[in-house]
């Protein structure tokens, strides 16, 4: 692995490429840091600070946005929203575009298609980010946490309006300028390093709690399942992205005169886990509204002093429906494999799959190409999926048991799973393959093997 590393700095290209995604990743770091105007940074951190001791809605949805835009609403800086707009607005085309048939149109035209639908993106980020900074500016006014003299003039809403939406249109711009110039794929490596930020607020809990012996402290049995599981849960995400259903796909022969042409037996991978991370943003987007409706209605009625069974329910759905109780975990994983269902039906198409098979003149052996092959793609979509989906709920649930049972905060027990973790994982796994890539065309060992010369095959390349 040392003499890749190596390797990676000896190839000018590649060298560059690396440098320049660092640096673009420190600007976003020193972005991050920069307060909004008007906002009185101290008040708001004590603010939060109490709603995290308390374990509230606004808590829970603020660090939720936190792991999946790269930005944070506890300090409320110009990159407040992050990335997530724009994470929002892809994923509307792409539902969209499944059903529409001028978006499916305008996919099939190739280049020229995916820069009109990405132009289309890029205006429909600029709505979202102005709908959602005013929602955040609203609320914050409301609570206390701007300026007096700032506090509802217009000068201050349009400033922090659009400082909110510029912040998030230059991390837009920063993630295609990683995929231009640099490597990897930009808005992932946003998220990623928004993501690994927060290890070493984690490491400094367990060490400030490893006290062996002392009752409510972490001890060495403690570091160990820790550790055991933080190695365990990584590993199984890595199998869990990886993991793959090979089918078997068979090449018809031609004969061309004397010559036999054709023939070649190869597979076609299917993905246990098809949707990613994205059953887990669906679930986890959808679990913050019981909890918010409620906890704001229990709030109301305890304030007014009101009682009843509307005060009894919402005060039992306010409680039962925080993160690690029993029928938050058990609703969460129901929503896993409803969204993974969903995700395959919308982005996995049998026929199609079976369409493109038989006109390039391949077939599954003992299947007639057509309808019968769609059948069977989708019968065994349909079983890999539901393994994978079982996976990434033990994945997806995990930190909320270890922080529910063991006590653990969940600054730390949010790297034993999650979807910070798994976003982790499948991007560091597209940054080495890629550096693998790399390395492996211009005849140097990558990360996954190599000669003991430090050198790949002996096949010419460009240097």
């Amino acid at each position: 692995m040392f003499q890749a590393l190596i390797n990676i700095f000896k190839i000018s290209e590649l060298r560059n490429k690396l440098l320049f995604t660092i640096g673009m990743l420190v600007v976003y770091r020193i972005g991050f840091w920069i307060p909004l105007p008007g906002v009185n940074q101290g008040e708001l951190a004590r603010y939060f600070q109490i709603a995290q001791e308390q374990g509230g809605a606004v808590a829970r949805a603020t660090s939720f946005v936190a792991v999946f835009s790269g930005g944070s609403f506890k300090q409320s800086t110009i990159f407040g929203l992050g990335i997530m707009p724009y994470i929002s607005a892809a994923i509307i085309f792409q539902l969209v575009g499944s059903v529409s048939p001028a978006l499916k149109k305008l996919k099939e035209e190739g280049p020229t298609g995916g820069q009109k639908i990405q132009e289309w993106t890029r205006y429909t980020t600029v709505a979202l980010c102005m709908i959602q900074a005013m929602a955040w500016l609203g609320f914050i006014s409301k609570s206390g946490l701007v300026y007096q003299q700032w506090a509802g003039t217009p000068i201050w809403w349009v400033v922090g309006v659009t400082t909110l939406t510029a912040g998030t249109v230059f991390l837009m711009w920063l993630g295609e300028q990683i995929d231009r110039y640099g490597i990897g794929n930009g808005v992932s490596m946003i998220i990623t390093a928004g993501i690994l930020t927060g290890m070493p607020g984690a490491i400094n809990w367990v060490v400030t709690n490893f006290e062996p012996g002392q009752p409510g402290k972490l001890g060495w049995m403690g570091l160990i399942l820790l550790l055991g599981g933080f190695i365990g849960v990584i590993a199984g995400s890595v199998l869990l992205t990886v993991a793959q259903r090979r089918i078997p796909v068979q090449q018809a022969k031609h004969t061309r005169g004397r010559k036999v042409f054709g023939g070649q037996r190869s597979y076609l991978p299917l993905r246990i886990n098809h949707g990613g991370v994205m059953p887990i943003i669906f679930a986890s987007s959808l679990m913050i509204f019981p909890s918010v409706i409620f906890g704001g209605i229990a709030d109301a009625t305890k304030n007014s002093g009101s009682t009843g069974w509307l005060a009894d329910f919402s005060n039992w759905m306010s409680d039962n429906f925080n993160m690690g109780e029993f029928p938050y975990v058990m609703f969460y994983i129901v929503l896993l494999y409803f969204f993974s269902y969903f995700w395959i039906t919308v982005q996995f198409n049998p026929e199609e799959m079976s369409k493109q098979l038989r006109d390039h003149g391949s077939f599954i052996p003992g299947l007639r190409p057509g309808p019968r092959t769609a059948e069977y793609l989708e019968t065994v979509m349909e079983r890999i999926t539901y393994v994978g989906s079982a996976m990434l709920a033990v994945i997806a649930v995990m930190p909320m048991v270890v922080n529910k049972s063991l006590g653990i905060d969940f600054s730390v027990t949010q790297f034993l799973g999650g979807t910070g973790l798994l976003i982790v994982v499948s991007v560091v796994l597209d940054f080495i393959q890629r550096i693998e890539a790399n390395l492996m065309m211009r005849n140097y060992a990558g990360f996954l093997g190599g000669g003991d010369d430090g050198k790949g095959p002996r096949v010419r390349g460009p240097r």
